[in-house]
């Protein structure tokens, strides 16, 4: 299968730190693919120079097949390309849930206003949100806050939605929630790529496991290879760990 996006001999280093080092991955079309493993084990990195937010230290970003630095592409028109859901959806606190749905759709893809509210309400009914459409991020719980940043990534129509730990910041009730939306986007093959702790959703839902430590990619297989017979040392004791 033909990756949509896809990253090569990967390397991103602060100062004296490597985050990620000489990482190699891709995603294809209607796939769901899971990144897992410890705090620090360079999952978030790695999702910020798929998502274009931040440039690798070395190695190549292919999106649709074509190598984006070495292209000099328009970054911000790609980035429109490439849904990104934050750990914390940092919501405009004067915006209500429609209007931040609104503010990309309108001054990203210069859609005018008839047409982006249109997406925004359909990009909220799909998180089941739409009756909450007028209400300030104040007036949300978390949860909800969450479900207006994914219905904010996947208004702008993305070829590709990358998923930063969305549960890490929420309490048991509320990750249950956005975890539900997230189940029903891959269900409709949303293209996702997911960093998460959660490993009950990754195994009902994922194409493909990642499993990184200290930078690297260390094992890749399928949930059932993780949950019954990983191959390293490593991901045994953390698979161990996780479920008890």
């Amino acid at each position: 299968m033909t990756s949509i996006l896809e990253c090569r001999d990967l390397t991103k280093v602060y100062g004296k730190v490597i985050a990620v080092n000489n990482v190699s991955l891709g995603i294809g079309r209607g796939e769901t693919k899971v990144i897992f493993g410890p705090s620090g084990s360079g999952k978030s990195t790695l999702l910020r120079c798929l998502g274009l937010l931040e440039k690798p230290t070395r190695g190549s970003i292919y999106f649709n097949v074509v190598d984006v630095y070495a292209s000099k592409q328009d970054l911000n028109k790609l980035r429109a390309r490439i849904g990104f859901v934050f750990q914390d959806p940092s919501l405009f606190r004067h915006l209500t849930a429609l209007g931040n749905v609104m503010l990309g759709l309108k001054h990203v893809l210069g859609l005018p206003d008839a047409e982006a509210r249109r997406r925004a309400y359909e990009a909220l009914r799909l998180v089941k949100m739409e009756d909450w459409a007028n209400y300030y991020p104040a007036q949300l719980s978390g949860g909800q806050q969450q479900r207006v940043g994914i219905a904010r990534a996947i208004s702008m129509d993305p070829e590709v939605v990358l998923f930063d730990e969305p549960t890490a910041a929420l309490d048991v009730e509320l990750k249950w929630e956005v975890i539900a939306v997230m189940k029903d986007l891959a269900d409709r093959g949303t293209t996702m790529l997911v960093a998460t702790h959660e490993l009950r959703f990754a195994r009902e839902v994922a194409d493909e496991m990642i499993f990184m430590d200290q930078g690297q990619i260390i094992e890749v297989g399928s949930p059932d290879h993780f949950f019954t017979s990983p191959n390293t040392e490593r991901a045994k004791k953390f698979m161990a760990k996780i479920l008890g």
